[in-house]
């Protein structure tokens, strides 16, 4: 990104007293992901973009603790799980039919219950 770009962002959060409160999550990945391509001097960086290097250090620390956390991928999709069937009837229909395990040799046992299986394992235990 282009650094005079970024400085009229930065700009938009200037408060009254020249002081920098960034309250956008974007535009500090954006600062953070400047800074990492940045090869010349931290002082060459701060200038110019117009922010002191205390201001600096805070906002790119600011900008690691989110990426670090995780920052929020804008297409986020929810995810809902419908209820599982409590009978055994449906639950042979469903596209899943109990557990499976693979035992000595290459064997495949399936267990239609849950139950079946701890079963099964405290007897050959």
């Amino acid at each position: 990104m282009d650094l005079e770009v970024l400085k009229k962002k930065i700009s938009t959060f200037r408060g009254d007293g020249g002081r920098v409160r960034i309250t956008d999550d974007n535009l500090l990945m954006e600062i953070l992901f400047a800074w990492e391509q940045w090869t010349g001097p931290a002082d060459g960086f701060y200038k110019a973009i117009g922010v002191s290097q205390n201001g600096m250090a805070s906002i790119i620390g600011r900008a690691k603790k989110l990426r670090r956390e995780g920052f929020p991928v804008s297409d986020f999709k929810e995810i809902k799980v419908s209820e599982s069937p409590s009978n055994l009837t449906s639950l042979t229909s469903g596209p899943c039919s109990g557990v499976e395990i693979v035992w000595d040799n290459g064997k495949l046992i399936r267990f239609q219950q849950v139950e079946m299986l701890i079963d099964f394992l405290k007897k050959v235990a």
